[in-house]
């Protein structure tokens, strides 16, 4: 058993850019982060993407192949205090203009402040930083698994270059699993290899920490360590169970009930039970699911099939009452029912028409035939004048609205 306390994954970290697997689109020739490093002329980013891209790893490289001084917090455990030090020898550093000298290359002035999970903190902390990034004090380098949009104010985002990650692809994981190997001295057969990286969602991270986990396994249960080949079952154990990217308020939350709505919308059962097998699989609310089938069978099928909505609000009920596990076929139920229906929004979207025109103009009169009437004053005033139980061409809207069509009745859509 390998006696070294560092985790693989550290061991095994690049430390330049030539070493770094994955992001072409940011660090191949030519493109932004490579001629950023190249030119020496540092900026504010925000990395967003997956968990085990490459965040945290090439905010290290930028610090590192521009000889930066270069601060690692993660927002889970630094407080305000943290930063503010920072901020303060930072400001220092660049009064005093000190440089120390690294073999034959001098460490910059420049500081930078790479804070891990950046989301977390919220607008107090993160305006603290403004100043700061705006002055050149420190260069900000943030990571995030969640959209920047929602989790960072808005004048952070607008000093700072949001940079996308993308997941690693097959090909870039069995890269990593070959470092990981050759540092461990192990072999792997193929059915392993291929469970491994089909079952870590592009996570380099948690490819290596599995790999090492696999290895302790071997080591433990085998006197010899010569020619180790770890098997499909050592990876298994390790891995334990599948795991799913979801956070129930994150971006990948948002992202699977919008793919689970847009396929039942376009008719399509089989995507849309994938999406809810992925939900429920992660343990979301049932409750949450149904209320958004509520809501689809009046926005997306209305008229075309009213009894969808009997059929959701059904389907909600159930959840309500029986939970998990059971209710998962209540909503496998309802989901390829609501997909397979006809599709009718006009009255959805007729209903968004009066609702913009009651924003546009505000409460114009309601016509005096139209008005209640309970008292003497109000009927001497004309209210409810020319009421007819079933009108025919007497317009109903405000005067300011006469004419105006939202509903028109549409060709069912299955």
């Amino acid at each position: 058993m390998n006696g070294n306390i560092q985790p693989l994954a550290d061991r095994v970290r690049p430390k330049t850019l030539g070493e770094f697997v994955g992001q072409n689109h940011l660090v191949g020739k030519g493109r932004i982060l490579r001629q950023m490093i190249e030119s020496d002329q540092l900026f504010s980013i925000i990395f967003w993407g997956p968990p085990g891209c490459g965040k945290t790893t090439l905010a290290r490289i930028i610090a590192n192949q521009t000889y930066s001084y270069f601060v690692e917090y993660s927002a889970v455990s630094a407080k305000l205090a943290d930063v503010r030090k920072v901020i303060k020898e930072a400001r220092e550093r660049l009064d005093v203009g000190s440089q120390t000298i690294i073999g034959d290359k001098k460490r910059g002035w420049r500081t930078i402040l790479f804070i891990d999970e950046i989301h977390r903190f919220n607008k107090a902390q993160q305006d603290a930083f403004l100043p700061y990034v705006e002055n050149g004090t420190i260069i900000l380098i943030g990571a995030t698994t969640e959209n920047p949009s929602f989790e960072v104010i808005g004048p952070l985002l607008s000093r700072c270059r949001v940079l996308a990650l993308e997941q690693l692809s097959e090909e870039e994981l069995n890269e990593i699993v070959n470092r990981g190997l050759k540092e461990l001295n192990v072999k792997i057969d193929k059915k392993a290899r291929q469970f491994l990286i089909k079952n870590t969602n592009g996570d380099a991270r948690q490819v290596l920490n599995i790999l090492e986990v696999a290895n302790s396994l071997y080591c433990i249960s085998n006197k010899t360590n010569k020619d180790k080949i770890l098997s499909l079952h050592y990876i298994e154990e390790a891995l334990q169970n599948k795991f799913l990217l979801y956070d129930r308020v994150g971006e990948e939350h948002y992202n699977t009930i919008s793919a689970f709505i847009k396929s039942m919308r376009a008719s399509d059962p089989n995507a849309a039970l994938y999406y809810l097998a992925r939900m429920v699989e992660v343990g979301e609310d049932p409750l949450f699911i149904a209320r958004r089938m509520v809501i689809f069978a009046s926005e997306d099928i209305g008229l075309a099939q009213p009894t969808a909505l009997v059929v959701a609000n059904s389907v909600f009920r159930a959840c309500e009452t029986i939970g998990y596990p059971e209710c998962r076929e209540n909503l496998a139920h309802g989901v390829v029912y609501l997909a397979l229906a006809k599709k009718d929004r006009s009255a959805y979207d007729a209903y968004m028409q009066a609702w913009g025109d009651v924003k546009k103009y505000g409460n114009l009169p309601i016509p005096m035939h139209l008005r209640n009437a309970p008292t003497k004053l109000t009927k001497d005033l004309g209210y409810g004048q020319g009421y007819e139980k079933y009108p025919k061409n007497k317009s109903l809207l405000p005067e300011k609205l006469k004419g105006r069509k939202y509903f028109l009745k549409r060709e069912n859509k299955g």
